[in-house]
This record gives structure tokens, sequence and C-alpha cells, in this order.
């Protein structure tokens, strides 16, 4: 499955988000494979963070991060640097956005 996601960096944080984005960890990549996910983008355009994952069951990815620690601290960490937050929890599952057009 493919899911389309959009959050907000803040203006004065878009370098210190881009430079944890160089370093994310290796524990938490691991952990995102393992979950299902084959692949994760993000796009950034101002403020404006565009996000596109592949994955095998959406939902089930996030249930099985939410509690990992390291993923715990790293949603710490994004939390200081965005202003509008995904839901990373198994509530925030249905928090994708909605598809308006596909070329055919």
């Amino acid at each position: 499955m493919r899911v389309a996601l959009h959050t907000k960096v803040r203006a004065d944080r878009i370098e210190e988000y881009e430079a944890a984005h160089r370093e994310v960890p290796k524990e938490l990549t691991e952990a995102i494979r393992a979950a299902g996910a084959t692949s994760w983008t993000i796009w950034r355009s101002g403020t404006d963070l565009f996000h596109v994952l592949e994955c095998e069951d959406y939902p089930r990815l996030l249930a099985e991060l939410e509690d990992l620690p390291v993923n715990v601290a790293w949603q710490a960490r994004m939390s200081r640097l965005l202003t509008v937050v995904h839901d990373y929890s198994g509530e925030g599952a249905d928090a994708g956005l909605p598809v308006v057009w596909e070329l055919p």
C-alpha cells in the first residue's frame, strides 16, 4: 500500500530537521523495514513536508513502531521541530492524504 502524509516543519528549525534526517538511527530504519515498509521519501517545499511511503499494512506498521523506544525518542525529537505533527500511532493510521488523481 502507498500512503501520503503532510506535515510542516517550523521555519526556524528547517536546518535542524534536515540534519536530523541525515542521521536517522539505524535501529529505527531497521525497525521501519521490519514493520513492513519498503520505501519512505520526504520532500520539502518551504516549511511543507510531503511523505510518501510504501508498506504492506500501514496501521500494522504504526502499531509495531508505537512503543519502540527508538521511535518514541525520534517522535519526541520531531515534535520539537514540526508545527503540524502527524499522529504516528495506531490511532493516526487513517490520517493519510486522500488520493485525488493518479495517472492511468
